[in-house]
Protein backbone atom coordinates (compact mmCIF):
# COMPACT_ATOMS: atom_id res chain seq x y z
CA UNK A 1 0.00 0.00 0.00
CA UNK A 2 1.62 3.24 -1.18
CA UNK A 3 0.22 6.74 -1.15
CA UNK A 4 0.82 8.54 -4.44
CA UNK A 5 -1.30 11.64 -3.80
CA UNK A 6 -4.59 12.51 -5.48
CA UNK A 7 -5.79 14.87 -8.18
CA UNK A 8 -7.07 17.42 -5.67
CA UNK A 9 -4.31 17.18 -3.05
CA UNK A 10 -0.88 18.53 -3.97
CA UNK A 11 1.56 16.53 -1.84
CA UNK A 12 5.27 17.29 -1.78
CA UNK A 13 7.83 14.52 -2.13
CA UNK A 14 8.80 14.67 1.54
CA UNK A 15 5.15 14.35 2.60
CA UNK A 16 4.63 11.34 0.31
CA UNK A 17 7.77 9.79 1.76
CA UNK A 18 6.54 10.38 5.33
CA UNK A 19 3.14 8.81 4.69
CA UNK A 20 4.62 5.72 3.06
CA UNK A 21 7.28 5.41 5.77
CA UNK A 22 4.57 5.37 8.45
CA UNK A 23 2.64 2.73 6.51
CA UNK A 24 5.76 0.59 6.13
CA UNK A 25 6.74 0.95 9.81
CA UNK A 26 3.11 0.37 10.87
CA UNK A 27 3.36 3.38 13.15
CA UNK A 28 1.00 6.34 13.61
CA UNK A 29 1.85 9.32 11.42
CA UNK A 30 2.02 12.49 13.53
CA UNK A 31 1.43 15.57 11.39
CA UNK A 32 2.13 19.14 12.50
CA UNK A 33 2.10 22.41 10.60
CA UNK A 34 0.45 25.81 10.39
CA UNK A 35 -3.37 25.83 10.41
CA UNK A 36 -4.64 25.55 6.86
CA UNK A 37 -1.76 23.50 5.48
CA UNK A 38 -3.93 20.43 4.80
CA UNK A 39 -3.24 18.32 7.89
CA UNK A 40 -6.79 17.12 8.46
CA UNK A 41 -7.70 16.55 4.80
CA UNK A 42 -4.56 14.43 4.35
CA UNK A 43 -6.23 11.44 6.03
CA UNK A 44 -9.20 11.64 3.65
CA UNK A 45 -6.88 11.81 0.64
CA UNK A 46 -4.86 8.81 1.87
CA UNK A 47 -8.10 6.86 2.27
CA UNK A 48 -9.27 7.84 -1.21
CA UNK A 49 -5.91 7.04 -2.79
CA UNK A 50 -5.74 3.59 -1.19
CA UNK A 51 -9.44 2.80 -1.51
CA UNK A 52 -9.64 2.45 2.26
CA UNK A 53 -12.51 3.36 4.61
CA UNK A 54 -11.98 6.58 6.57
CA UNK A 55 -12.79 6.77 10.27
CA UNK A 56 -12.57 10.26 11.79
CA UNK A 57 -12.13 11.03 15.47
CA UNK A 58 -12.17 14.78 16.06
CA UNK A 59 -10.77 15.59 19.49
CA UNK A 60 -12.24 18.20 21.83
CA UNK A 61 -11.03 19.57 25.16
CA UNK A 62 -13.42 17.18 26.96
CA UNK A 63 -12.45 14.07 24.98
CA UNK A 64 -11.04 11.14 26.95
CA UNK A 65 -9.14 8.18 25.54
CA UNK A 66 -11.92 5.88 26.76
CA UNK A 67 -14.32 7.60 24.34
CA UNK A 68 -12.30 6.16 21.48
CA UNK A 69 -12.72 2.63 22.81
CA UNK A 70 -16.30 2.49 24.05
CA UNK A 71 -18.72 4.01 26.52
CA UNK A 72 -21.15 2.23 28.84
CA UNK A 73 -24.51 4.01 28.91
CA UNK A 74 -25.56 3.23 32.49
CA UNK A 75 -28.23 5.95 32.48
CA UNK A 76 -30.06 4.40 29.52
CA UNK A 77 -29.93 0.99 31.16
CA UNK A 78 -31.35 2.36 34.40
CA UNK A 79 -34.17 4.06 32.52
CA UNK A 80 -34.99 0.89 30.60
CA UNK A 81 -34.99 -1.15 33.79
CA UNK A 82 -37.53 1.24 35.32
CA UNK A 83 -39.68 0.85 32.21
CA UNK A 84 -39.40 -2.94 32.28
CA UNK A 85 -37.66 -3.19 28.90
CA UNK A 86 -36.51 -6.71 27.95
CA UNK A 87 -33.29 -5.42 26.39
CA UNK A 88 -32.02 -4.42 29.84
CA UNK A 89 -30.89 -8.00 30.51
CA UNK A 90 -28.17 -7.82 27.84
CA UNK A 91 -25.51 -5.30 28.81
CA UNK A 92 -24.21 -5.27 25.23
CA UNK A 93 -27.22 -3.13 24.30
CA UNK A 94 -25.68 -0.31 26.32
CA UNK A 95 -22.12 -0.45 25.02
CA UNK A 96 -21.50 2.41 22.56
CA UNK A 97 -18.58 1.69 20.25
CA UNK A 98 -15.87 4.32 19.83
CA UNK A 99 -13.80 5.20 16.78
CA UNK A 100 -10.93 2.86 17.70
CA UNK A 101 -13.39 -0.01 18.06
CA UNK A 102 -14.79 0.80 14.60
CA UNK A 103 -11.26 0.84 13.17
CA UNK A 104 -10.30 -2.44 14.85
CA UNK A 105 -13.29 -4.38 13.50
CA UNK A 106 -13.17 -2.92 9.99
CA UNK A 107 -13.18 -5.63 7.33
CA UNK A 108 -10.63 -3.66 5.28
CA UNK A 109 -7.54 -1.76 6.41
CA UNK A 110 -8.99 1.62 7.46
CA UNK A 111 -7.44 5.06 7.75
CA UNK A 112 -8.05 6.34 11.28
CA UNK A 113 -7.79 10.11 11.75
CA UNK A 114 -7.19 11.36 15.30
CA UNK A 115 -7.61 15.07 14.65
CA UNK A 116 -6.08 17.81 16.84
CA UNK A 117 -4.85 15.50 19.58
CA UNK A 118 -3.33 18.46 21.43
CA UNK A 119 -6.80 19.80 22.27
CA UNK A 120 -7.34 17.07 24.85
CA UNK A 121 -5.86 16.71 28.32
CA UNK A 122 -2.11 16.16 28.51
CA UNK A 123 -2.66 12.55 29.62
CA UNK A 124 -4.80 11.71 26.58
CA UNK A 125 -1.92 10.59 24.30
CA UNK A 126 -0.38 8.39 27.01
CA UNK A 127 -3.76 6.78 27.69
CA UNK A 128 -3.82 5.54 24.08
CA UNK A 129 -0.31 4.06 24.06
CA UNK A 130 -1.25 0.53 25.05
CA UNK A 131 -4.15 0.23 22.61
CA UNK A 132 -2.16 1.66 19.69
CA UNK A 133 0.77 -0.64 20.48
CA UNK A 134 -1.10 -3.89 21.04
CA UNK A 135 -4.01 -3.13 18.71
CA UNK A 136 -6.46 -4.53 21.23
CA UNK A 137 -8.41 -3.52 24.32
CA UNK A 138 -10.61 -5.17 26.94
CA UNK A 139 -14.32 -4.45 27.47
CA UNK A 140 -14.77 -4.96 31.19
CA UNK A 141 -18.58 -4.93 31.16
CA UNK A 142 -18.82 -7.84 28.70
CA UNK A 143 -15.46 -9.46 29.59
CA UNK A 144 -14.39 -9.60 25.93
CA UNK A 145 -11.23 -8.48 24.18
CA UNK A 146 -11.50 -6.51 20.94
CA UNK A 147 -8.54 -7.22 18.66
CA UNK A 148 -7.81 -5.39 15.42
CA UNK A 149 -8.51 -7.43 12.29
CA UNK A 150 -6.05 -5.19 10.46
CA UNK A 151 -3.65 -2.62 11.82
CA UNK A 152 -5.21 0.70 10.74
CA UNK A 153 -3.25 3.48 9.08
CA UNK A 154 -3.32 6.07 11.86
CA UNK A 155 -2.96 9.78 11.06
CA UNK A 156 -2.68 12.10 14.06
CA UNK A 157 -2.73 15.88 13.69
CA UNK A 158 -1.54 18.50 16.15
CA UNK A 159 -1.54 22.31 16.16
CA UNK A 160 1.14 22.49 18.86
CA UNK A 161 -1.26 23.83 21.49
CA UNK A 162 0.33 21.44 23.99
CA UNK A 163 3.55 19.48 24.12
CA UNK A 164 3.02 15.78 23.50
CA UNK A 165 4.65 13.23 25.85
CA UNK A 166 8.00 11.74 24.82
CA UNK A 167 6.69 8.19 25.22
CA UNK A 168 3.97 8.96 22.70
CA UNK A 169 6.32 10.70 20.27
CA UNK A 170 8.66 7.70 20.26
CA UNK A 171 5.88 5.55 18.84
CA UNK A 172 5.04 7.90 15.96
CA UNK A 173 6.59 8.80 12.63
CA UNK A 174 6.72 12.59 12.63
CA UNK A 175 6.34 15.02 9.74
CA UNK A 176 6.02 18.80 9.75
CA UNK A 177 4.13 20.21 6.76
CA UNK A 178 5.98 23.36 5.79
CA UNK A 179 3.94 26.24 4.46
CA UNK A 180 3.83 25.90 0.65
CA UNK A 181 6.29 27.98 -1.37
CA UNK A 182 5.03 30.05 -4.28
CA UNK A 183 5.35 27.30 -6.90
CA UNK A 184 3.58 24.73 -4.74
CA UNK A 185 0.88 27.24 -3.87
CA UNK A 186 0.30 27.97 -7.55
CA UNK A 187 -0.09 24.24 -8.19
CA UNK A 188 -2.65 24.06 -5.36
CA UNK A 189 -4.57 27.01 -6.81
CA UNK A 190 -4.56 25.41 -10.28
CA UNK A 191 -6.15 22.27 -8.85
CA UNK A 192 -9.06 24.28 -7.45
CA UNK A 193 -9.28 26.92 -10.20
CA UNK A 194 -8.06 25.29 -13.44
CA UNK A 195 -9.47 28.07 -15.65
CA UNK A 196 -8.30 31.09 -13.66
CA UNK A 197 -6.25 33.70 -15.52
CA UNK A 198 -2.50 33.44 -14.96
CA UNK A 199 -2.22 37.21 -14.50
CA UNK A 200 -4.74 37.08 -11.63
CA UNK A 201 -2.96 34.14 -10.00
CA UNK A 202 0.41 35.86 -10.19
CA UNK A 203 -0.80 39.11 -8.66
CA UNK A 204 -2.96 37.35 -6.05
CA UNK A 205 -0.02 35.22 -4.94
CA UNK A 206 2.24 38.26 -4.77
CA UNK A 207 -0.28 40.09 -2.60
CA UNK A 208 -0.94 37.00 -0.48
CA UNK A 209 2.72 36.42 0.36
CA UNK A 210 3.26 40.15 0.97
CA UNK A 211 0.42 40.08 3.50
CA UNK A 212 1.97 37.06 5.24
CA UNK A 213 5.32 38.83 5.51
CA UNK A 214 4.03 42.07 7.06
CA UNK A 215 5.85 42.51 10.40
CA UNK A 216 3.54 42.30 13.39
CA UNK A 217 0.66 40.48 11.69
CA UNK A 218 -1.21 38.48 14.30
CA UNK A 219 -2.68 35.73 12.10
CA UNK A 220 -1.06 34.98 8.79
CA UNK A 221 -3.56 33.92 6.11
CA UNK A 222 -3.45 30.23 5.25
CA UNK A 223 -3.94 28.18 2.10
CA UNK A 224 -7.66 27.72 2.71
CA UNK A 225 -8.07 31.47 3.15
CA UNK A 226 -6.22 32.14 -0.09
CA UNK A 227 -8.59 29.79 -1.92
CA UNK A 228 -11.61 31.54 -0.39
CA UNK A 229 -10.18 34.91 -1.41
CA UNK A 230 -9.56 33.77 -4.99
CA UNK A 231 -13.08 32.39 -5.21
CA UNK A 232 -14.43 35.81 -4.24
CA UNK A 233 -12.10 37.63 -6.65
CA UNK A 234 -13.32 35.46 -9.52
CA UNK A 235 -16.97 35.76 -8.48
CA UNK A 236 -16.74 39.57 -8.21
CA UNK A 237 -14.63 39.80 -11.41
CA UNK A 238 -11.90 41.78 -9.62
CA UNK A 239 -9.07 42.56 -12.08
CA UNK A 240 -5.47 41.72 -11.29
CA UNK A 241 -4.56 45.44 -11.37
CA UNK A 242 -6.81 46.05 -8.35
CA UNK A 243 -4.56 43.83 -6.24
CA UNK A 244 -1.38 45.83 -6.75
CA UNK A 245 -0.14 47.53 -3.58
CA UNK A 246 1.87 50.36 -5.09
CA UNK A 247 -0.61 52.97 -3.85
CA UNK A 248 -1.41 53.63 -0.21
CA UNK A 249 -5.12 52.97 -0.72
CA UNK A 250 -4.25 49.54 -2.13
CA UNK A 251 -2.33 48.38 0.92
CA UNK A 252 -5.49 46.73 2.18
CA UNK A 253 -6.42 44.05 -0.42
CA UNK A 254 -9.95 44.06 -1.83
CA UNK A 255 -12.28 41.63 -0.06
CA UNK A 256 -9.65 41.44 2.69
CA UNK A 257 -12.12 39.81 5.09
CA UNK A 258 -11.24 36.48 3.47
CA UNK A 259 -7.55 36.96 4.33
CA UNK A 260 -7.46 39.02 7.53
CA UNK A 261 -9.32 37.27 10.34
CA UNK A 262 -8.26 39.44 13.28
CA UNK A 263 -9.27 43.04 13.95
CA UNK A 264 -5.73 43.86 15.04
CA UNK A 265 -4.45 42.89 11.59
CA UNK A 266 -7.05 45.08 9.86
CA UNK A 267 -6.01 47.99 12.09
CA UNK A 268 -2.36 47.26 11.28
CA UNK A 269 -2.97 47.57 7.54
CA UNK A 270 -5.06 50.70 8.06
CA UNK A 271 -2.20 52.30 10.01
CA UNK A 272 0.31 51.31 7.32
CA UNK A 273 -1.92 52.85 4.64
CA UNK A 274 -2.29 56.03 6.70
CA UNK A 275 1.47 56.34 7.23
CA UNK A 276 2.15 55.82 3.55
CA UNK A 277 -0.40 58.44 2.56
CA UNK A 278 1.10 60.91 5.04
CA UNK A 279 4.60 60.26 3.69
CA UNK A 280 3.30 60.83 0.19
CA UNK A 281 2.01 64.28 1.14
CA UNK A 282 5.31 65.41 2.68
Amino acid sequence: MRFQGTKIYVATEDLLMAVNAAITLRRPLLIKGEPGTGKTILAAEIAQSLGAPLIEWHIKSTTKAQHGLYEYDAVARLRDSQLGEARVHDIRNYIVRGKLWDAFVSERVPVLLIDEIDKADIEFPNDLLLELDRMEFHVYETKETIKARHRPIVVITSNNEKELPDAFLRRCFFHYIRFPDRDTMEAIVRVHFPDIQKKLINQALTTFFEVREVPGIKKKPSTSELLDWLKLLVAEDVPAEALKTSEAKSLIPPLHGALLKHEADVHLFERLAFLQRREGRT
